[in-house]
């Protein structure tokens, strides 16, 4: 008996990762990936990723899904902040068009929270709130087993909230002082200057001056989450988020 399997494609600043997966048991049969090249646009992206789901495709292939780093309502993207000519692209019917198959679309971070609502570390729970820490600070918002994405798609944009109004922590012409200015892996390349990756910023000895400073300000974020959403779990995802997983106790005491 062969089971049906369904394609997801992940559409991100710098690549494109793609995975044909059996629909029902959730194993990866296929992987790919390819650079984005953003600076094409989004048009000349969005023919890599109909290429992509046609190399991806078996015959037993019954749908796709797509994340795309933006705000999403009704299949259509808003725009993504890190690739051009991407304003109110209707993702969803210019893919069903191309590749004839069903093409759900959602905003990346979203998928990532309702993944982990359904499958992972908020499975069972009714409130689940994920953060994903990366180039940005982007998140999703997952109520008894449904994505709340408010009124305009955007619900879990957690990175541009205020976390120190009008005071980030390096030079910057943008004074804002939003959570992205504090706790992406951006800001931490700013703030330290020695370290080159995520790993650096938070486990090596050259940014050992930055660490009390991080623990304090996911913590601020986080009482924020708390006390906005009331969550059973709070899920940390994202390529700084698993530099944080080390140091969820020392978090945790400032959360205190």
């Amino acid at each position: 008996i062969v089971m049906p399997s369904v394609i997801g494609i992940d559409i991100g600043g710098t690549k494109i990762a793609g995975i044909r997966y059996e629909r029902d048991s959730w194993k990866p049969l296929e992987e790919k990936k390819i650079p984005t090249q953003a600076s094409r646009g989004f048009t000349a992206v969005l023919e890599d990723v109909a290429a992509m789901i046609a190399e991806l495709r078996a015959e037993d292939t019954v749908s796709v899904g797509i994340g795309v780093p933006g705000p999403v309502k009704d299949g259509i993207l808003r725009n993504a902040p890190n690739i051009p000519k991407s304003e109110n692209v209707d993702v969803r019917a210019t893919l069903s068009g191309s590749v004839d198959l069903p093409v759900t679309v959602i905003n990346d971070n979203q998928g990532f929270a309702y993944a982990e609502a359904t499958l992972g570390a908020g499975r069972g729970k009714s409130v689940v709130v994920a953060v994903a820490f990366g180039t940005g600070v982007g998140g999703g918002i997952v109520i008894d087993g449904k994505i709340f994405g408010g009124a305009h798609g955007s619900a879990g944009e957690f990175g541009h909230t205020l976390l120190v109004p009008g005071n980030p922590p390096f030079e910057t012409d943008d004074r804002r002082g939003e959570t992205e200015q504090f706790l992406s892996g951006t800001s931490w390349k700013h703030r330290c200057k020695n370290a080159t990756t995520p790993d650096d910023y938070l486990n090596g000895d050259v940014c050992s001056f930055l660490h009390p400073e991080i623990y304090k300000e996911a913590a601020w974020l986080f009482t924020n989450l708390i006390y906005g959403f009331d969550p059973d779990v709070i899920v940390i995802g994202g390529s700084a988020g698993r530099a944080l997983q080390n140091h969820i106790p020392q978090i945790l005491d400032e959360l205190k």
